[in-house]
C-alpha cells in the first residue's frame, strides 16, 4: 500500500511542471501572432530604427552576459581547479539569464511620437497572467525553501548565498522590466503599433521565463537533495515526505529545462521584412 501511494504522489506532483511546459508552449502562439502582425505592416522610419535599436542592445547585453559566464568560470577554476569543472554550465546559464534580463530592463524607449493622451496596453495583451504569477510563486517557494536548507545547515555560506541573490536579483529585474513595458505609452502612429505590441510581448516572456529558469532549477535541486537525504535517513515505515520531495524536484527541473529550451528559441529579436530594414 506504501508503495502505490509513493507512486500516486510521485505521479500527482510531476503534473505542476507538465501544466508550466504546457503554459509556455501555448505562449509560443503569442508570440507568433505578435510576429505576424509586424510582418503584415510598413513601420514608419521611426519604428525601423527602434527595431534596429532594440536588437542591437539585446545582442549587446547577451553578449556582455556569456562574457560574464565565462569570467566566472575563470574565476571557478583559479579558486576550485578540479573541482569546479560542475559550475561551469551553471555559470554560463547564469550568465546567459542575467544578460537577457538586464537587456530587457534596461531598453531603450523607442523614439516615436506617442499617443496624446497617453494609452497604454494591459498586461494581459502581452502575457498570460497565469505565467507571471507562477514566476513569483516559484521565487518565493525557492527562497524559502533556500532560507530553511541555509538555516539548518543544509547549505554553505557561498551556495546559500548563490542560491538566494541570483533568483532574487532575477525577480527584480523582470519587476522592473514588466512594469516599464507596462507604462510606456502606445505610438501615435498606427503603422508602429504591431511593432509596439511585439516589442511589449517579446520582452514580457523574455523576462518572465529567465526568472523562472532562474528559480525552477535551484528550486528542483534543493527538493531533490533533501529528498534524497531525508530518504538515506528513514527508519522503519512508509515517510511520503521525501517521495514528495524528490517528485517535486524533479518536476520543477523538468518545468524549468523546459522553459529554458523555449527561452533559448525566443531570443531571435522581432524582424520585419519590409523594404525599410533592408534598404
Amino acid at each position: 500500500m506504501g508503495r502505490l501511494i509513493a507512486v500516486v504522489v510521485f505521479i500527482a506532483l510531476l503534473v505542476p511542471g507538465v501544466l508550466l511546459a504546457r503554459a509556455w508552449g501555448l505562449a509560443s502562439g503569442r508570440r507568433a501572432v505578435a510576429g505576424g502582425g509586424v510582418e503584415l505592416v510598413e513601420p514608419t522610419a521611426q519604428g525601423t530604427a527602434a527595431l534596429r535599436r532594440q536588437a542591437a542592445h539585446g545582442r549587446r547585453w547577451r553578449g556582455l552576459g556569456l562574457l560574464l559566464g565565462v569570467v566566472g568560470i575563470v574565476v571557478s577554476v583559479v579558486l576550485l581547479a578540479e573541482a569546479s569543472v560542475f559550475l561551469w554550465l551553471p555559470l554560463l546559464a547564469f550568465g546567459l539569464l542575467a544578460g537577457v534580463l538586464l537587456a530587457e530592463a534596461t531598453r531603450p524607449r523607442p523614439r516615436w511620437a506617442l499617443s496624446a493622451p497617453p494609452r497604454r496596453p494591459r498586461q494581459g495583451e502581452q502575457i498570460s497572467a497565469w505565467l507571471v504569477w507562477t514566476m513569483r510563486l516559484v521565487v518565493v517557494a525557492e527562497l524559502v525553501t533556500a532560507g530553511e536548507a541555509w538555516s539548518s545547515g543544509d547549505l554553505g555560506p557561498a551556495a546559500g548565498w548563490a542560491v538566494v541573490v541570483a533568483p532574487l536579483v532575477a525577480w527584480l529585474l523582470a519587476e522592473v522590466a514588466l512594469l516599464r513595458a507596462l507604462l510606456r505609452p502606445l505610438p501615435a502612429e498606427g503603422a508602429d503599433v504591431p511593432v509596439d505590441e511585439a516589442l511589449r510581448t517579446w520582452t514580457a516572456h523574455l523576462v518572465v521565463a529567465a526568472a523562472s529558469v532562474s528559480a525552477l532549477l535551484p528550486f528542483g535541486t534543493l527538493l531533490l537533495r533533501a529528498g534524497l537525504g531525508r530518504g538515506g535517513e528513514a527508519g522503519e515505515g512508509f515517510d511520503v515526505l521525501p517521495v514528495a520531495l524528490v517528485a517535486g524536484g524533479f518536476s520543477a527541473l523538468a518545468a524549468g529545462l523546459a522553459v529554458a529550451g523555449f527561452l533559448l528559441t525566443w531570443l531571435r529579436p522581432v524582424r520585419s521584412n519590409s523594404r525599410a530594414l533592408t534598404g
